[in-house]
């Protein structure tokens, strides 16, 4: 694993405006996320107190549906939250020099993979054996 890492090392050098390029990508991006995130919170908030309000009369099923309901969106918000955390991750390990860098072999993650999936922290081998297991 040392010498992988020593190998790579002289190629991890990228141009600072390479590094200011999907600095500003990553953060334009943990920017819509967290917008997303606040938008989803204040509907959850609403929606909440509307079903406070409108919840006389309700039989078992309707009150179960309203608590699927609110269970749905508070895990989609989780979900967005969770987004944030790996775009910062990534934001992390760009100030680092690590962005772009499997995690555990220390080879280069493709540019494609990283195009597609901008917070990857593992390649594409690395990642297919974790989903093995």
């Amino acid at each position: 694993m040392a010498k992988a890492t020593e190998k790579a090392a002289p190629e991890r050098s990228r141009s600072a405006a390479e590094t200011e390029k999907i600095r500003v990508a990553l953060t334009e991006r943990r920017d819509e996320l967290q917008a997303e995130y606040d938008q989803s919170l204040t509907e959850i908030t609403e929606l909440q107190r509307e079903r406070l309000a409108d919840s006389a009369g309700d039989d078992q099923a309707d009150t179960g549906t309203k608590t699927f309901e609110r269970e749905q969106e508070i895990t989609l918000a989780n979900n967005l939250l969770e987004r944030i955390t790996q775009v910062e991750r990534a934001l992390e390990r760009l100030g680092e020099g690590h962005y772009g860098w499997c995690e555990r072999c220390g080879n280069a993650i493709p540019v494609e993979r990283l195009a597609a999936f901008p917070v990857a922290t593992l390649c594409v081998s690395c990642k297919q054996l974790e989903e093995r297991r």
